[in-house]
């Protein structure tokens, strides 16, 4: 059974996903928010500045990587799971950039739905969704 304490910093720290989530108009410069809320399919690509734009992605990224990395080690109390899942993070931010900045330097209508679904995982915590269970079936395995 976990303590009281691991359960509210549990609670903390998804509060603050939550956060990053409902002030990201106001924490990030970020265009293409209000695109993609749109009828992004009928509209020109916004105007945008690339390096401010890919700082702030990258600082929202570190942002959910940090808590998401937390969060691992409350669940799992294993240093070598976060260890492993800062190798992911690292190898999957080096990867979703080069389609990221790929995309915003080259945009095609065509492409603007494979943009949407890298960017996601950039501003999201999806891979705390994909990893979680991953490492619990992991720990029930061995």
């Amino acid at each position: 059974m976990r303590s009281p304490i691991t359960f509210m910093l549990l609670l903390a720290l998804f509060g603050m996903l939550v956060i990053i989530r409902a002030f990201e108009n106001e924490l990030f410069y970020d265009p293409y928010l209000l695109f993609f809320k749109s009828d992004y399919l009928k509209m020109d690509f916004p105007n945008r500045e690339i390096l401010k734009l890919t700082l702030y992605t990258t600082l929202r990224y570190v942002l959910n990587m940090l808590i998401s990395l937390g969060i691992i080690y409350l669940f799992f109390k294993d240093k070598s799971i976060v260890q492993f899942s800062l190798l992911i993070y690292g190898v999957a931010y080096v990867i979703l950039v080069s389609f990221f900045l790929y995309f915003v330097i080259h945009p095609r209508q065509e492409d603007y739905y494979l943009f949407f679904n890298f960017r996601r995982f950039l501003i999201q915590p999806i891979l705390l969704l994909l990893l979680v269970p991953a490492f619990y079936y992991y720990k029930l395995k061995h």
